[in-house]
């Protein structure tokens, strides 16, 4: 069940905007908690898994990863578990590569995640973004999907780009430095503006002829 501030904070957003009134109606309430990971790091973790791949084909690798340890995703028991452990779950070089340097981070200081939830958005971002493999994009993820914060405008996100053309009718899908200014008409819930272009576009291709 979506919580109280939710609920508020998309209530508001509708009331600003008559296409998100109308994909409040169709969608509902945003679901921000989909996330399977126990820990802030393991959710890291889950989310670098998900880069630039389709969702059943991440969801199977990122279950062989996580039964690459017993009991808890940690950083240390990712580290005993190691590199040529990750490999044979699934994970691209490069993906075994960034979760270790990650847990590496974390255990060495360099990354508090224990204390990552009092810092602003961007110094979020500037936390995470010294980690192999994690960019801009992920640690947005992050914030919208562990941190659930309601103010980030995902303007790399492809399907946040083509959501927003299908959303709006347009012809040409925006760029990402045109969907900047696009998304100030939604602050404070930027995030739930993006997660309606999701939907927009996810219901868009179910409607598409094969």
């Amino acid at each position: 069940m979506p919580s109280a501030r939710l609920t508020a904070a998309t209530r508001e957003l509708a009331a600003i905007d008559p296409v998100m009134l109308r994909l409040y109606e169709e969608h509902g309430v945003p679901k921000l908690a989909t996330l399977t990971g126990r820990s802030r790091f393991e959710q890291l973790a889950e989310s670098i898994c998900y880069q630039q791949l389709a969702g059943k084909a991440a969801e199977a690798i990122w279950n062989r990863v996580r039964n690459t340890v017993d009991g808890d995703f940690t950083p240390e028991a990712v580290l005993g578990a190691g590199y040529d452990a990750l490999r044979a779950a699934g994970f691209s070089n490069a993906k075994a590569l960034s979760v270790l340097d990650l847990a590496a981070k974390v255990v060495d200081g360099t990354v508090r995640l224990d204390r990552i939830g009092r810092l602003d958005d961007e110094a979020v971002i500037a936390e995470l973004v010294p980690v192999r493999g994690i960019g801009r994009w992920t640690a947005e993820m992050f914030l919208i999907f562990t941190l659930q914060r309601l103010d980030v405008w995902p303007v790399d996100d492809l399907g946040v780009r083509a959501g927003y053309a299908v959303a709006y009718d347009l012809v040409n899908m925006p760029m990402a430095k045109e969907l900047v200014p696009l998304g100030d008409r939604y602050r404070p819930y930027r995030t739930l503006a993006a997660w309606y272009c999701w939907q927009a576009i996810i219901a868009s291709r179910a409607k598409s002829p094969l």
